[in-house]
């Protein structure tokens, strides 16, 4: 009788070349993991002691503002550590044509307090120009604070210290820069707030950063690029105020109190608004949560206004749940970017949106910086955080809710004009892409939880 031959398993054997390939992916993925959870075993920033001295509004006012978005307000009121406050003035301010100005009149002008953070100061003439302004309000007698994050600024030993220092002022850094491990562990936790408090008063806050690339008309400029920063007047400055206070005492060590940065605030306008801090020493990713919130309570419309567009995938399917439901979804991204890569994974993602019934657009040149998202005509959620893993998981960001349909109708018409004159993304653009783009696109999806 004869054996029969032994089972020989089919060669399912991975080249060489692919195991080395997914060995390096693996590893620069435990990195970069290690990185982001350090916050939750080693970085927790005291919690906020001091209490709101603005009680919240008015019952019956609220619910005329918030109508029925009222599911939205009550987990906001869960998630933030500030109460909703009415009696706010909030304007648009486009580019750097219109903030640059403001805030920089605002230093001019400024009396006791100036604070003022910003992700990016660079040292061109835009930096210059509020170098000079701070060191001015500095020689008058005014408290100037200036909070950079150290790698946006490149240090305080950059270019940027050294002009610092010329004019004698004086600044803090988030997160400095090295090579030790307690340095190194952080590095991917950066401060991407932008906010310039004056006088504790009137507040801008949004997307701009200290730079000539968010003036429009520097056509010359290689990173020129579209955004909008929002002048605050009302009970919300003060939140804004502590958001900045926060931030100062972990970078500076020193605690900023009493009236002439929190002084008594009154009614300004017809706004209801809060602020919402986010980051990584926090328990709840506020800023992803009031999004999702947000988008789970619309009942008519969303708009999102995004330069960098990577949801995670419980945010990814309310969206979609959304625009199953009939609501009018609309996304708005830049035709142009800054990142690549992002753009790549970015559209490994839309099929899934336009099959829902998404609408998706891209806009004109240049590239667009602008971080909004509309609810219902009714609500506005905008600052300094972007859709992705990065704002809404790693970084700190500061955001503002606003209920105003005023607000809503006029950041609404802006991004419907330029979508008339933008690219309407359809499901077969993104069906024809080459077998190649695929490949591509879906790589960049991979890394998508750390781009």
């Amino acid at each position: 009788m004869h054996s029969s031959p032994a089972f020989i398993p089919p060669d399912i054997s991975v080249p060489i070349e692919f195991q080395i390939a997914f060995a390096i992916l693996a590893a620069i993925e435990l990195v970069l993991f290690l990185a982001a959870a350090a916050h939750a075993v080693m970085w927790r920033r005291e919690p906020r002691a001091a209490a709101d001295p603005h009680e919240a509004c008015d019952p019956a006012a609220r619910a005329a503002l918030v109508g029925d978005l009222d599911p939205l307000a009550k987990l906001t009121d869960r998630i933030s550590a500030e109460p909703l406050v009415d009696g706010n003035r909030i304007e648009p301010l486009w580019d750097g044509e219109e903030a640059f100005p403001a805030m920089l009149g605002a230093i001019a002008e400024a009396k006791q307090t100036v604070a003022l953070c910003s992700y990016i100061f660079d040292c061109d003439a835009t930096g210059l120009a509020f170098a000079d302004a701070l060191a001015a309000a500095a020689s008058r007698g005014v408290k100037v604070k200036l909070l950079v994050d150290a790698l946006g600024a490149g240090g305080i030993f950059s270019k940027l210290g050294r002009t610092l220092r010329r004019r004698r002022l004086k600044a803090a850094s988030f997160d400095p820069l090295g090579f030790a491990p307690s340095r190194l562990v952080h590095f991917n936790l950066r401060n991407h707030r932008k906010i310039l408090v004056v006088d504790g008063r009137v507040a801008f806050s949004g997307g701009i950063n200290i730079s000539a690339r968010h003036l429009m008309a520097d056509l010359k400029h290689p990173g020129r690029c579209r955004d909008v920063h929002f002048r605050m007047r009302g009970p919300v400055v003060a939140q804004a105020m502590r958001a900045f206070a926060d931030d100062w005492h972990f970078a500076a060590e020193e605690t900023l109190s009493g009236e002439a940065w929190f002084p008594a605030l009154g009614h300004e306008g017809p706004t209801l608004a809060r602020g919402i801090p986010s980051g990584p020493d926090q328990d709840l990713e506020r800023i992803y949560w009031a999004i999702t919130g947000a988008v789970t309570a619309a009942r008519k419309s969303i708009h999102f206004v995004t330069p960098y567009f990577i949801p995670e995938q419980g945010l990814r399917h309310a969206i979609i749940a959304a625009a199953l439901q009939g609501v009018d979804v609309r996304l708005f991204l830049p035709l142009e970017t800054d990142n690549r890569v992002v753009a790549w994974a970015t559209r490994a993602f839309l099929w899934e949106f336009l099959q829902a019934g998404v609408r998706v657009v891209y806009t004109p040149p240049p590239f667009d910086h602008s971080k909004i998202v509309l609810v219902d005509g009714r609500w506005a959620l905008f600052g300094s955080a972007n859709l992705d893993p990065r704002s809404l998981r790693l970084n700190f960001e500061y955001n503002v809710e606003a209920y105003d349909r005023n607000l809503c109708a006029a950041l609404a018409a802006k991004y419907e004009a330029l979508a008339e004159k933008g690219r309407k993304v359809t499901l077969a653009d993104v069906d024809g892409r080459s077998m190649a783009v695929r490949i591509r696109d879906g790589v960049a999806k991979l890394f998508s939880p750390y781009l």
